[in-house]
């Protein structure tokens, strides 16, 4: 409601967008660039980046908004809500011709380096002195642009030219590409980076050149990629009149590094071991061993050097949670006996070995007294190997007075522990080195275990997990594997008619006696650079995909069908309960575009379905899909749309009823930025749930490939985003399009009701 205040508030100052405007001077009030080659397929707003000034950031097909919030200061800086609105909001534009023909000059040049050399940028400013306002427009007029007709290389040395030519087919710079300057520089950089992973280290892009060749008249270019010996040495190495390849001497690992006092190169250790031919530098703490240390470095003695295992070095090193510093020292030591050698040193720093804290609370409820005691413990190095352990441990306690008749306990009382484990490796027996290098996982096990007495009930909740969880370069892609996930719930004693007296089914099913293992796996990708969902780079797409399966059951059900016997009912147990068997299977794709850094557009397609079979008729509660909420179909709650036509008519426990075991949603959403942290986004919605049988409870709710289509659910609505980079706070409301269900309005579209039609949804996060 505040920021939605502060919206409202600047668009009234946008009347007197020129108050901050000196007399004289001029807002520059609107800048475009004009192509005039109409077969041309750069767009003007492609090159608005080349310009060195432009206007106020517009919003809402015009709007002003930092600038009108800006407006809504005084003059009088002493005062705090002056110098907020104006930190919050910009400054007014103020038309600068000096700038005007620099960016009319940046065009020009931005444009040769992609190869319109003959390019001709005019520009024309209209001012309006009655208005204090100023209009720039650059008029572009590109030509034919100069294109690559062929490709030479001119690399003497014969190992390196066949380096060069070993996938020319990847090279941005080929046949009818444009003459790119911008490209050719890529070119440069993909090379020298080749280069350095085959062992050329002293070897830079500076030693490629081009020369480009054309005939009078001609737009074609003759390219030809130089590449120079080696000049005089600024690394003081003994070159020679060719490059040459570089091999590592040794690999010395400092796990006692100190910046402060060795930032000289000058390290030292009291202890000094030697492991597989590596060199160890030990302090007075031997905190990691010397297998962990090799495991983690790619870099091997006696081998070429290569520059793409230093940077797996680096990474493998940085998933280390006990090692606060990693940096590597590769020093050239000269020739000897025949080849160039590097000495390398791994220079490692310890963070802080362990943590703990311990909370405590006390109760008063209506005289009763109770305590409640908790510990948070973490070791980063339990076995010297730079593996977390994590325990928590809590207990509980509150008596109770009164009348105990026919209660079970005389007092609240819990008492749970959570232990974890985790492995900075594939923890698994007879693998490879190889193998373990080239897969970085980290291999997790966690235990809980939860007692409860109440004067109710007394139950036990307790689950394992045994997992892997790997990721590639730059978090692209991350993976995780539950070997082992099981979770287990106990009610031993209970007071009479205890389950019978809870009304809501949702939260009955948490006090009835379940067992789940499952087996699943779970992928992520994207294209974003950083991998951060809130990211402020600019690319021009962004895509995600996730995807996941389990099955839970099978080996339960295999040793139940070889040495058990079936129940009433024709299900297994294990000690006395019925455990669950099910598939299920999901995924969901995104794509982002983004026009610039403040509007994109997302769209979002997700499916999945879970089946149960063997010793279930029915997948877990907790298993099964729901729709509606802030990540759904937003113009309805979380779990009150679907599954089908089905129409809840109890609102307060119908909703334990709309799960389903299929899932299919669509949505489409408008984002731009407004101004400080505010954002806005408008947004369509659509999707359902269905079962896969026909359930006596859920009447409507199964799929019919017939019929499915006209039970989609559609919604659209608006949304306000508090963007404060390291979260994002999401208020949508959203209107009710289509509705399936049953016995209810099937196009409000048509006929809305604010208040039977409408949704907002609070979330942390974008839905997608």
């Amino acid at each position: 409601m505040c920021a939605t205040l502060l919206v409202l508030a600047a668009c009234l100052g946008a009347c007197s967008l020129t108050r901050h405007v000196p007399d004289g001077h001029y807002l520059l009030d609107d800048v475009k660039i004009n192509i005039l080659d109409t077969s041309s397929t750069i767009k003007g707003k492609a090159l608005m980046n080349y310009l060195r000034q432009t206007e106020n950031h517009k919003v809402l097909g015009g709007l002003r908004l930092q600038l009108a919030f800006y407006n809504l200061s005084g003059r009088d800086s002493t005062k705090w809500f002056n110098r907020w609105v104006r930190r919050v909001g910009a400054p007014p534009v103020i038309y600068d011709s000096a700038l005007t023909v620099a960016s009319a000059n940046q065009l020009q040049m931005a444009l040769t380096n992609k190869g319109y050399m003959k390019n001709v940028v005019t520009y024309d400013v209209a001012l309006n002195p009655a208005r204090k306002r100023a209009k720039v427009r650059y008029d572009v007029r590109l030509n034919e642009p100069y294109r690559v007709r062929s490709v030479a290389y001119n690399v003497a040395d014969s190992q390196m030219r066949s380096i060069v030519l070993a996938d020319t087919a990847s090279y941005p710079v080929g046949r009818n590409s444009l003459f790119d300057h911008n490209k050719l520089n890529d070119e440069r950089l993909l090379i020298t980076a080749n280069m350095r992973n085959k062992g050329y280290y002293a070897f830079n892009k500076e030693y490629i050149t081009f020369t480009a060749d054309t005939a009078a008249g001609s737009r074609d270019v003759d390219l030809t990629l130089n590449l120079a010996a080696p000049a005089a040495s600024k690394l003081h190495i003994d070159t020679a009149a060719r490059h040459e390849e570089f091999y590592v001497r040794n690999v010395t690992f400092v796990t006692n590094y100190d910046p402060v006092t060795m930032h000289d190169g000058n390290y030292s250790a009291p202890d000094t071991a030697l492991y597989h031919g590596y060199t160890v530098f030990y302090g007075r703490d031997h905190y990691l061993r010397r297998r962990v240390l090799e495991e983690c470095c790619y870099i091997v003695p006696g081998e070429r050097y290569d520059a793409s295992k230093i940077d797996k070095t680096y990474q493998a090193f940085g998933r280390l949670d006990l090692v606060k510093f990693v940096d590597i020292d590769v020093r050239p030591v000269g020739r000897i006996g025949g080849q160039q050698l590097l000495d390398v040193y791994v220079l490692l720093t310890r963070d802080k070995l362990q943590t703990a804290s311990v909370s405590l609370e006390g109760t008063n409820s209506e005289g009763d007294l109770g305590f409640g005691v908790g510990l948070d413990y973490q070791h980063r190095n339990i076995m010297q190997g730079s593996e977390r352990l994590n325990v928590k441990l809590k207990a509980s306690y509150e008596s109770i007075s009164g009348n105990l008749n026919g209660l079970i306990n005389d007092n609240y009382s819990e008492y749970s522990a959570e232990v974890g484990i985790t492995y900075p490796k594939f923890k698994c027996p007879f693998l490879k080195k190889s193998f373990k290098q080239r897969v970085q996982a980290s291999t997790e096990f966690a235990t809980s275990f939860d007692y409860q007495a109440r004067p109710e009930y007394t139950r036990i909740i307790a689950g394992g997990a045994w997992r892997y969880v790997w990721s590639e370069a730059r978090n692209t892609e991350r993976h995780v594997l539950n070997l082992l996930d099981i979770n287990y719930v106990y009610l031993p004693k209970s007071r009479a008619n205890f389950l019978d007296s809870i009304a809501n089914p949702l939260l009955r099913y948490s006090y009835e006696d379940h067992l789940i293992m499952r087996l699943g796996y779970s992928y992520y990708h994207t294209n974003r650079i950083d991998g951060s969902p809130l990211s402020t780079a600019l690319q021009t797409n962004i895509h995600t995909i996730r995807a996941s399966a389990e099955t839970a059951g099978n080996l339960l059900h295999a040793f139940s069908a070889a040495f058990g016997h079936k129940s009433v009912g024709d299900a297994y147990k294990v000690f006395g309960i019925r455990y669950s068997q099910y598939f299920k299977v999901e995924g969901d794709y995104s794509i982002t575009h983004n026009f610039n850094t403040r509007h994109s557009l997302t769209f979002h397609a997700g499916a999945g379905v879970i089946v149960p079979y063997g010793n279930s008729t029915v997948a877990p509660f907790e298993k099964r899909f729901y729709a509606g909420g802030a990540n759904g179909v937003r113009g309805w709650g979380v779990r009150t749309l679907g599954p089908g036509s089905f129409n809840a008519s109890n609102s307060q426990n119908s909703f334990i009823y709309q799960c389903g075991d299929i899932r299919l949603d669509a949505n489409i959403e408008y984002r731009a930025k407004l101004f400080w942290v505010i954002e806005m986004a408008a947004f369509i919605d659509a999707g359902n749930i269905w079962t896969i049988k026909d359930y006596p409870d859920q009447p409507g709710g199964v799929f019919r490939f017939g019929k499915f289509y006209e039970q989609i659910a559609a919604a659209y609505g608006i949304g306000l985003r508090l963007n404060f980079n390291y979260f994002l706070v999401r208020l949508d409301m959203g209107m009710k399009a289509h509705n399936p269900a049953s016995g209810q309005e099937h196009w409000p579209l048509l006929r809305p009701h604010f208040k039977r039609d409408s949704e907002f949804n609070f979330s942390v996060g974008y839905p997608f």
